[in-house]
């Protein structure tokens, strides 16, 4: 079987975690900010994690992450 290319565009967007799962950013935190409540801004610069649905499908696209 070939080797897999990886997303680049995927690769810099997601990170393994230690136990295998996958790591995401919160959306909605570039730009319009001064709406959003300090608390709502502050939840967003925390990581999150791929859900169980995406985590296969975002898998293939960085297969050696």
């Amino acid at each position: 079987m070939p080797k897999l290319k990886t997303l680049r565009s995927a690769a810099k967007r997601f990170r393994s975690t230690a136990s295998g799962k996958i790591k995401r950013k919160k959306a909605y935190h570039s730009h319009i900010l001064t709406k959003k409540t300090p608390k709502r801004k502050r939840n967003l610069r925390k990581q999150d994690l791929v859900s169980a649905a995406d985590t296969r499908r975002v898998r293939r696209l960085i297969p050696y992450k």
